[in-house]
């Protein structure tokens, strides 16, 4: 059975927050034309809506992450794997601690978080985190940090404008 637990609590799932009332999220409107893959991304603004970073950005166009809210789950997806709404409402943490998926890289306490704005392939995707530089390829964000190593799963805790 793959859900079951036998060693180690998972590290999270990507977009919960993990110290909620520590938290500060606001609520956003969403780009229809511009969804979000999947929870726990960096976000900027454009135009006045959210949407996740396509490539190209800087550090200051960091305006938070896509917060994953609950419930979520259904019985047809698998933990983690629940896809955000393409329109609406979305939620943002501007403060705080959530995890997210790191798709490269080691984390550590207090490492740097770096999200990719080129040249992705496989699981290294255009607004994905990472551990570790690459080139031009990767950015590095002002105010964020890992807490931890995380777990197998690539799943860490962040901070952000802590």
């Amino acid at each position: 059975m793959s859900n079951a637990i036998l060693y180690r609590m998972p590290s999270g799932i990507p977009g919960d927050v993990s110290r909620k009332s520590q938290s500060t999220i606001t609520s956003e409107i969403l780009n229809a034309s511009l969804p979000f893959a999947s929870y726990g991304i960096p976000a900027k603004k454009a135009s006045g809506k959210v949407v996740p970073f396509a490539g190209g950005e800087t550090a200051a166009d960091l305006y938070g992450f896509l917060v994953r809210p609950y419930p979520t789950q259904s019985a047809q997806e698998g933990l983690g794997t629940a896809t955000p709404p393409t329109s609406g409402v979305g939620n943002i943490l501007r403060r705080g601690w959530m995890t997210v998926k790191c798709n490269a890289g080691t984390p550590a306490d207090g490492g740097t978080v770096y999200v990719r704005i080129a040249a992705a392939s496989g699981a290294k995707v255009i607004g994905g985190i990472e551990a570790a530089a690459d080139s031009t390829n990767t950015v590095a964000l002002t105010g964020v940090k890992f807490t931890n190593a995380g777990d197998a799963n690539g799943n860490v805790e962040i901070e952000y404008n802590i």
